[in-house]
């Protein structure tokens, strides 16, 4: 009987056997031999290109050797002063062209462009604005002016506001400077993880007040859907706490609502844009709830994914990875499922940690031990060896969020990206956006910029970017059918792509 391990011996032997007989000056045409088994690894490295895609292929390469050679080169830049020499690349150009698939690691909060939060939320009637003690903003819409709390003394109607002010554009741009992450001196004004986080967390409270209004949040989801396919992506999958929302005299509803009223917008959504399949949601906790806390969650998510099967994939725990508490403080929890004999699907943030060797770096460990679908980031992974192999075999997709992890700090030089070790080895992946709208990005667009050429690389081609699509919709928590059926909306997308580009 040849076992698994006599049979991966077996496939090394010929190698090794280059390496040996290479006294003197190697065989041509055995390093030619091992380039092309080398590059059949990486992501991409198998799929087959028609002529047409050849084609294609050869005009990305020289678009992108030209920007490789280039300086300031984009993806080595912070993405905030990178992002003007980006849109000027012609290689951006076309992969904003291109059909990207599923977009599957986006936060609710941060779906869509603070610029319509601003300009059109803001402007709406009955908006009142409050600035707090910590230089944050927070946003209420009330039928009365809002009674003083203890972040908010004093309420203002914004439409009164900007009525003294004559010229609001700048008071406008301050608004914005609140809910997002941008600025022209992104390393003078976050100078370490925990500052940057700190802003972070802010621009999501602040934020939260706009998009829980009710009448808002219908017109937010349809905005954030309508934002994704103007980018040529054709499916979501939205990690949202599924916050209470609110009416304007102060009535609130529950998450059932919430959940009624994202399916509700998604079917619209579908009605009125055929070549759109679909959005489905991850419920999420926050990292920083007790244990009781996140058993309750659980509970709760289970029931929700049995009341609606078609809307909820599964389960997640959001929030900073360092400082907070690790996967296995809340194993009582999260084996809840197991214990009762039911199925509730996990996509756990893992990995997003530069902090080797501490408890939440065992986070990538512990999401597979409890059988995690995907791992959110996966910084970290490259780091660990066995974890890696786990993930591979049972293939556990990595969500890579780029512009995400050099905004949080964790590299600086994209190319430097331990995902660059990722996509050498194939490994199970797809790329997202993470939290678009602090970002100063929209869609997929940005990232897959920064994965194609930043860390990708030369050997990164056309087949990489083909696979990388295709695996959105195939680690998709969608039903065999519907993956069926997008992978067909996808390609049709794609030969299209092809025919005007090639």
């Amino acid at each position: 009987m040849v076992t698994p391990i006599r049979r991966a011996l077996a496939t090394c032997v010929p190698l090794l056997w280059f390496v040996r007989v290479a006294d003197g000056m190697p065989d041509p045409a055995q390093r030619d031999l091992l380039t092309r088994q080398e590059t059949s690894r990486q992501t991409g490295g198998r799929v087959t290109l028609t002529a047409a895609e050849l084609k294609l292929d050869v005009q990305l390469r020289r678009l992108k050797e030209r920007e490789m050679s280039a300086a300031p080169f984009p993806p080595a830049v912070h993405f905030f002063n990178a992002k003007p020499l980006i849109q000027e690349s012609p290689v951006f150009k076309l992969l904003q062209e291109m059909p990207k698939g599923a977009a599957l690691h986006v936060h609710a909060s941060s779906l869509v462009g603070v610029d319509w939060l601003v300009k059109n939320v803001t402007y709406r009637p009955h908006c009142y604005v409050c600035f707090t003690w910590d230089n944050s903003v927070r946003f209420v819409f009330s039928d009365r002016r809002p009674f003083p709390r203890w972040d908010c003394v004093y309420w203002q109607l914004l439409e009164a506001l900007r009525a003294r002010l004559g010229d609001p554009t700048g008071f406008d741009d301050g608004l914005m400077q609140h809910l997002t992450l941008f600025t022209e001196d992104p390393d003078g004004e976050y100078p370490s993880q925990e500052v940057v986080w700190e802003k972070f967390e802010r621009a999501f409270v602040a934020a939260a007040g706009l998009i829980t209004h009710a009448p808002v949040l219908r017109d937010y989801f349809y905005k954030g859907l309508e934002e994704l396919l103007h980018d040529n992506i054709l499916y979501l999958e939205l990690r949202s706490g599924l916050s209470k929302t609110y009416e304007l005299d102060g009535a609130v509803h529950d998450k059932v609502w919430t959940l009624k009223t994202f399916r509700e917008v998604t079917r619209t959504f579908r009605a009125d844009h055929p070549d759109f399949l679909g959005a489905r949601v991850i419920v999420s906790v926050h990292r920083a709830l007790s244990v009781s806390e996140v058993k309750a969650a659980v509970k709760e998510a289970i029931q929700l994914q049995k009341d609606f099967p078609d809307v909820v994939a599964g389960f997640d725990m959001v929030g900073r990875e360092d400082g907070g508490r690790a996967l296995w403080y809340f194993r009582e929890a999260l084996s809840l499922p197991a214990d009762l004999g039911v199925t509730l699907p996990y996509f756990f943030h893992a990995g997003e940690t530069d902090d080797e060797g501490t408890d939440v770096d065992q986070n990538i460990l512990d999401a597979l031990l409890f059988n995690t679908t995907r791992i959110g980031h996966g910084f970290a992974l490259a780091h660990h060896p066995l974890a890696k192999e786990l993930s591979r075999k049972r293939n556990v997709a990595v969500e890579l969020c780029p512009i995400s992890n050099q905004v949080l700090r964790l590299v600086s030089d994209l190319r430097n990206h331990p995902a660059a070790v990722l996509m050498s080895e194939g490994h199970p992946m797809v790329i997202s956006s993470d939290d678009p709208s602090l970002f100063g990005t929209t869609g997929l667009s940005y990232d897959f910029y920064e994965a194609f050429v930043g860390i990708g690389g030369l050997r990164a081609n056309l087949g990489t970017l083909k696979e990388l699509a295709l695996n959105s919709i195939r680690y998709s928590s969608l039903p065999a059918h519907l993956k069926d059926a997008g992978l067909v909306m996808w390609q049709k997308k794609w030969d299209a792509f092809i025919f005007n580009n090639s």
